[in-house]
């Protein structure tokens, strides 16, 4: 008798239990089901910004009351300005709003569908800072954006100072503007003290390809390029360097750097290791690079100088959380 009573209770308890698990669950998932989906997220300025949709994702699915700064997303597309992170948002009733942070903020994400889980964003939406649908149909070809040459890759510098700038020219692209090439739009400066380049690299409609140069202050024409407005060009695999021709030698890493606002830690040793058969190199950025971490609460940012064969040397950066994969 005593046993059989020990077990029901037993059951009691464990049932208890469960519901009050189910209950916290759902608590849980109604904090996280908000009145609003997020379509993009976008910070910066109204004339410099940059689509940050999946950071915030990644930030998101942490669960974490976030706080709005440059580190925070890897990127300052306007120095010297306070900026704002956008939100564009569509309702339970098919109306599209925004939500704007100002630098420095919170964000809480209770009010937006899905938040902890990251399972949003809109990778069809053109909406830009504005938050207006930009969409089109695919079948009807945009005006003036017909071009005779798809871009493979943008790099910005100099020969001997370059860095890969195919999303941020990109996200130009999409706002369809007439876009002038200074350090400020791209948000870096390869190369202080001398002249800089934007190179775009595209292959035309036979196959052949081609280098277009636009010096540092001058304008893009975008209409010579197939889907320039649309923003859908772009080759991952496109390893053509500062001289637009493919490179197959020897990888060689010249100097790296982790860390962030002057508290850097060398890690060439650690990734000249890291580099398979002497061509190519892939790692996830993050302290185990240094073996720990050199500035505690901060972005860090991985700076890689390298080289492919008798080419030219090359920088490229990348973001904590982020994957490197040269060449």
């Amino acid at each position: 008798m005593n046993h059989r009573r020990h077990l029901l209770q037993s059951g009691i308890a464990t049932a208890l239990l469960g519901s009050f698990a189910g209950l916290a669950l759902a608590d849980r998932d109604d904090r996280d089901d908000g009145d609003y989906k997020i379509l993009q997220a976008r910070y910066g300025t109204g004339d410099r910004n940059v689509d940050v949709t999946p950071r915030l994702r990644e930030l998101a699915r942490e669960d974490r009351r976030v706080r709005i700064t440059n580190d925070l997303f890897g990127v300052d597309p306007a120095p010297g300005h306070r900026k704002t992170l956008r939100i564009i948002a569509q309702g339970r009733d098919g109306q599209v709003r925004t939500f704007d942070y100002e630098e420095f903020s919170h964000i809480d994400g209770n009010q937006f569908i899905g938040w902890g889980r990251g399972n949003w964003g809109h990778d069809n939406w053109n909406g830009g800072w504005n938050g207006g649908n930009d969409r089109r149909d695919p079948e009807v070809p945009r005006r003036n954006d017909d071009g005779d040459y798809q871009i493979l890759q943008a790099r910005y510098g100099t020969e001997g100072r370059n860095v890969d700038v195919t999303d941020r020219l990109k996200d130009l692209a999409r706002r369809d503007a007439r876009v002038r090439i200074t350090n400020d739009l791209f948000g870096i400066d390869p190369d202080p003290g001398r002249r800089k380049t934007l190179r775009v690299y595209a292959r035309g409609r036979g196959g052949d390809v081609r280098t277009f140069e636009y010096e540092e202050f001058s304008h893009i024409d975008g209409n010579q390029f197939t889907g320039w407005g649309g923003g859908n060009w772009g080759d991952r695999n496109w390893r053509g360097g500062w001289h637009g021709r493919e490179e197959r030698g020897q990888l060689r890493i010249l100097r790296a750097t982790y860390g962030a606002s002057g508290r850097d830690w060398d890690v060439s040793d650690r990734l000249r290791r890291l580099v398979r058969d002497g061509q190519s190199l892939e790692v996830y950025v993050d302290n185990n690079l240094g073996g720990g971490d050199p500035y505690p609460g901060q972005r860090k940012i991985l700076i890689v100088t390298y080289s492919v064969g008798n080419g030219s040397p090359q920088e490229v950066r990348v973001s904590e959380r982020e994957t490197l994969r040269l060449p």
